[in-house]
């Protein structure tokens, strides 16, 4: 797999203008780190919205879904430092989603990610999974694309952590979640309107209101890059 590990936890939320900056200074520099200290984080990546100026998309690629109810990665969800308890309330809408790697072909890290969350028909999953399967292993070698990673959300059973009570309660979670990564934008667009558009994922055995969105890369590392 092209994903380090096995499962990921992928995140969406909205970030103030104003509030930006401290974001990005907060989460380079004490979060990410926080989190690839930990046991079974392997690697780290936020992108920003290329499209409404608020959005984010964090994925954390993880040695095993267990990783998501360790005991140390509960104890820092637990204990979260000032400023990660100044920072939580501004992480707005938040979707989050604690995920197993069903495929995953070429590329994690590229400038451009086409991310969406979606759900299978009902009776269709398997249907949808191979079609899923078939069209990673042929848009990965086309010009402008370079990886694409398939996700299904498990949420583990552990209680509400403080970090969720920060927020304001239970995150909201993604069934599946695509994530294409490329290098050009004007491909990505495409993709989202043709092959991975609405009536092209319902004919593959999705149902119908996939959300979409086009992110460009902020930040990426690895445990060793941020000691």
């Amino acid at each position: 797999m092209s994903l380090l590990g096995t499962a990921c936890l992928a995140m969406w939320w909205d970030m103030a203008a104003d509030m930006r900056p401290e974001f990005e200074h907060w989460h380079s520099h004490e979060h990410f780190p926080e989190r690839l200290a930990l046991p079974g984080f392997l690697r780290a990546s936020r992108w920003t919205s290329a499209t409404d100026g608020e959005g984010v998309f964090v994925m954390y690629e993880l040695a095993s879904w267990a990783t998501l109810s360790s005991p140390a990665y509960l104890a820092s969800l637990n204990a979260p430092s000032p400023w990660s308890t100044k920072m939580m309330p501004h992480h707005r809408h938040m979707v989050r989603s604690q995920c197993h790697v069903l495929e995953s072909r070429g590329v994690a890290v590229a400038r451009q990610a086409l991310t969406l969350r979606l759900s299978p028909a009902g009776g269709r999953k398997a249907e949808l999974q191979q079609a899923l399967k078939a069209l990673a292993a042929e848009l990965v070698l086309q010009p402008g694309l370079a990886g694409m990673h398939l996700l299904q959300h498990q949420a583990p059973a552990i209680a509400e952590t403080t970090e969720q009570k920060i927020r304001g309660g239970a995150d909201q979670g993604a069934d599946w979640v695509l994530v294409v990564c490329g290098y050009e934008a004007t491909v990505l667009d495409a993709l989202a309107q043709g092959p991975l558009g609405e009536a092209a994922l319902v004919a593959l055995g999705a149902r119908p209101g996939a959300v979409g969105g086009r992110y460009a890369l902020s930040l990426s590392g690895m445990p060793g890059d941020m000691q």
